[in-house]
């Protein structure tokens, strides 16, 4: 049935899946409503990729579907690469408040403590269920209600709920090069990012890391301090193979081109070493098992489709939902923005366009991506642009962002894009040299 003949009741029982930095906000949003409020929250504390957790995965690559997930995964040093100045929801900034770790650019301790401040203040802790991990979503015949499994305590449990808005974030299932020929068969040690922690393991090691992204960079040059060499390795065509300066023992590559049983590793460059270690700093897939929508919802790769503002799936709208699938951009005010029109359009304050519009929407969304030649793992990119901010801030009747956050975003963009290296430093520089001015 189309959106626009069918008025929600209100208020509804919602679930919402994952208690994360995008599970707080949404439920915020949601009691703000005032709908009826369950988080589903499979760890014993809130906050998601943002607890630390120094356990490791018994399939350190994790390619074996029947391993334990640990689903932290950031490493003991890891820092926010974002300032805090731009980090935080609207009405709770991160800014102005400190736990301990006051650098503009805090570790994730720092930013957890702000995690839990906020939803004590805003009362969202009361509405998790903690040790609560979903296994199952599932449409009802009715087509008006899911049906959610949780397990707790080794027991199986069942509650229907009038919708669900999906939070489970999406760095728990890595993705690894299994490309590279020889790879399973390389018989020294691999690992992918979601498992490092420390660099001790590593001492006078030779580690080869591939990718080249933040994690890649952070790793890499932690790893630099306690290992014999450390190789880095890159697709991408445009990067320059050399030694890199700073360091005796680092060195950027260009894209490995196979591995042998003896231990060596063939770069296409022509060069190759024998290395104790493999590192696959190579990113994750979506991964959301529990989800049944009998077909009309898939998760390929990094995309779930299809979705409206890549929230709604048309079919299901509102009372199916997505928030946080964005990647490559702002990460809080895009998440709050998404949090309040789900909670709006379940309320009947907002309506959405009909089934039949949304999907057309999608399916010209795919049309310009192919045109463009982009893939379809892009879908949820954000590109390091405000557009899609502005859009749902428009569809929301809420002021865009100003032109000196703007402006500030911008700065900051610039220097974490063109200078991985050290733009928290820089970045730092330059607004004390601003100020100064």
């Amino acid at each position: 049935m189309d959106q626009n003949t069918y008025t929600m009741p209100t208020p509804l029982k919602v679930a919402v899946i994952g208690a994360g930095l995008s599970g707080l906000i949404a439920a915020r949003e949601l009691e703000r409503e005032s709908h009826e409020v369950v988080v589903f929250e499979k760890s014993h504390r809130l906050g998601g990729v943002w607890v630390y957790d120094p356990r490791t995965e018994s399939d350190l690559l994790g390619i074996d579907p029947d391993r334990e997930i640990i689903h932290a995964t950031i490493y003991k040093s890891l820092r926010t690469n974002s300032p805090r100045q731009i980090m935080g929801f609207s009405d709770y900034m991160f800014e102005g408040k400190e736990y301990g770790d006051p650098r503009m650019f805090p570790g994730h301790q720092e930013f957890l403590s702000y995690l839990e401040d906020f939803a004590k203040k805003f009362g969202v802790t009361k509405l998790i269920r903690f040790n609560s991990e979903v296994a199952r979503v599932e449409l009802l015949d009715s087509g008006n209600e899911f049906v959610v499994e949780w397990k707790t305590s080794g027991v199986s449990l069942t509650e229907v709920f009038d919708a669900v808005v999906v939070c489970n974030g999406h760095n728990c299932q890595p993705r690894v090069a299994l490309d590279i020929p020889g790879i399973l068969e390389w018989p020294k040690k691999q690992l992918h990012a979601h498992n490092y922690r420390v660099p001790e393991p590593f001492q006078d090691q030779v580690v080869v890391i591939i990718g080249n992204g933040s994690s890649a960079y952070d790793i890499s040059r932690e790893l630099a301090t306690v290992a014999k060499e450390v190789h880095l390795s890159s697709r991408s065509p445009n990067v320059k193979v050399s030694k890199l300066d700073k360091y005796n023992n680092l060195w950027q590559h260009s894209k490995i081109d196979r591995v042998c049983k003896d231990g060596t590793i063939m770069f296409q460059d022509e060069v190759s070493i024998k290395a104790d270690a493999i590192i696959h700093c190579t990113g994750y897939e979506f991964h959301i098992p529990f989800l049944k929508t009998h077909g009309i919802v898939t998760v390929n790769d990094k995309h779930v489709s299809p979705t409206y503002g890549n929230v709604f799936p048309p079919q299901l709208a509102p009372r199916l939902s997505f928030v946080g699938l964005f990647h490559m951009g702002m990460t809080f005010l895009p998440a709050e923005l998404q949090s309040k029109w789900i909670a709006r359009a379940l309320s009947g304050k907002i309506s959405l366009p009909s089934q039949t519009e949304m999907l057309h929407n999608v399916e010209q969304v795919y049309r310009e991506m192919e045109e463009k030649g982009i893939s379809r793992s892009y879908t949820h990119s954000l590109n390091f642009q405000m557009d899609y901010i502005d859009w749902l801030s428009d569809l929301l009747g809420i002021k865009r962002p100003p032109q000196k956050f703007r402006d500030y975003y911008a700065r900051f963009l610039q220097r974490f894009r063109y200078d991985l290296e050290g733009f928290r430093e820089t970045f730092e520089e330059d607004l004390l040299i601003s100020d100064e001015m």
